[in-house]
């Protein structure tokens, strides 16, 4: 690590011992059913366990602490739609500093509610949040306030340097450390950390599929950038000033996933390992799901840097998934409208083990006779295999079933 980037492995260390006892030391937890899933031994770094759900109090702490007592009076000032928001917000608060965070008046009002609950005082300004940074920018001049960024500040980044010091102390045979890339402020911060500790380790970076700034900016491409996504935490136009050179030069790679990867990842961190997992914070093991190949033998660290999960969102994923895994399959039936139709279908898929999640009735679709009727079922299996075995079995009492997919009727029977 020769070259001069803006925080050094000593840096970090000063980081380390600054924010001890203001934020949660989080345990490294092996994960078998994570390993099993991807054929590696899984060693999962809990950030969801600090106070704020994310991982974003390290940098936060170690800013806030940095501050001489003229800056800490007259406060700080920060721009973001989430989890950057509380963390500074929350341990402002706890040091005295009077904090105001802009956001995007598009922001969720559960998220500006929990930074007004930490005792900010809250801007809503602009579309983005490249807008609310322009403006944070103006009222930092205006009022003399320390703008803390996100991650292209040197005490932020040495902050969030501090995961994988400790990952590493708590198991130094690690080969790989996967970690999700936004602005890069947590990569580069462990990026250092780890080359220092072990110069062997490999560094991963992940970033959304619709979000592939650093990708371009490494390797020169122009993909484009923006779109809906789960994981909004590490939904970044531009990468950092500071954080490029480090990432440039110590990453071996960034992987990109798709949105139906991120979905299966927080999922998994549900459904396995029984934590919640933001979609930014499941990034790193959707790399893995990705190509688990790569990986396989091998020791691996993810680092779940966030929880900060809608739980709404959290149970229409996990029933996506479900519908992925056919242990949730709709049916159209057509029959004979006569009076017990229901009790005779709800008795046939009661013998063959299903459980009836839904029934609901057609009478007016013209491609069914006057006399006869649709039911459309929907049914919880075990599997591909008993879902096609439950298919089968109202196939021969006559109900005609046709397949109903999240994306609409099946085009023709099996």
């Amino acid at each position: 690590m020769s070259e001069p980037f803006s925080i050094t492995p000593a840096d970090i260390e000063a980081a380390a011992q600054r924010i001890e006892g203001h934020v949660l030391r989080t345990p490294l937890v092996p994960a078998p059913r994570l390993s099993d899933l991807t054929g590696a031994t899984v060693l999962v770094k809990h950030e969801n366990m600090q106070a704020t759900a994310s991982f974003k109090e390290r940098g936060a702490v170690n800013k806030l602490l940095g501050l001489t007592e003229a800056e800490r009076a007259r406060g700080v000032i920060a721009m973001s739609a989430g989890n950057h928001a509380q963390a500074v917000a929350y341990h402002a608060r706890r040091f005295g500093i009077p904090a105001t965070i802009v956001m995007p008046e598009t922001t969720p009002l559960v998220k500006v509610e929990n930074t007004r609950a930490h005792g900010a005082r809250v801007v809503l300004y602009g579309e983005t949040l490249y807008e609310s940074a322009v403006r944070a920018r103006e009222l930092a001049q205006a009022e003399t306030l320390v703008f803390v960024h996100p991650y292209d500040d040197a005490a932020v980044m040495a902050g969030q340097g501090t995961i994988a010091r400790e990952m590493l102390a708590d198991a130094p045979d690690l080969d790989v450390l996967i970690i999700p890339l936004g602005g890069g402020g947590l990569m580069a911060g462990n990026a250092i950390a780890a080359k220092a500790l072990k110069p062997e380790i490999e560094l991963i970076g992940v970033e959304a599929e619709l979000y592939p700034s650093f990708y371009n900016a490494v390797n020169a491409e122009d993909r484009p950038i923006g779109g809906a996504t789960l994981a909004e935490g590490i939904a970044v136009k531009t990468v950092g000033e500071q954080t490029l050179p480090i990432v440039s030069s110590l990453v071996s790679d960034i992987v990109l996933v798709g949105e139906d990867l991120i979905e299966r990842a927080v999922n998994a961190y549900a459904s396995l390992q029984h934590s919640l997992a933001e979609g930014a914070g499941a990034a790193g093991l959707a790399a893995m799901l990705k190509e688990p190949e790569r990986y396989r033998g091998r020791k691996v660290g993810l680092v779940l840097c966030g929880g900060n999960i809608d739980t709404r969102l959290l149970a229409a994923i996990m029933v996506r998934e479900l519908e992925r895994e056919d242990r949730i399959a709709a049916f159209r039936l057509t029959a004979s409208d006569r009076p017990g139709l229901l009790g005779k279908v709800a008795s046939l898929l009661g013998d063959h083990g299903a459980n009836i999640l839904e029934v609901s009735h057609g009478r007016l679709f013209l491609d069914v006779p006057a006399k006869g009727v649709t039911l459309d079922v929907t049914v919880e299996t075990r599997g591909e295999s008993h879902t096609r075995a439950i298919e089968d079995a109202l196939r021969a009492n006559g109900f005609q079933p046709r397949r109903i997919f999240p994306r609409g009727l099946a085009e023709q029977d099996r």
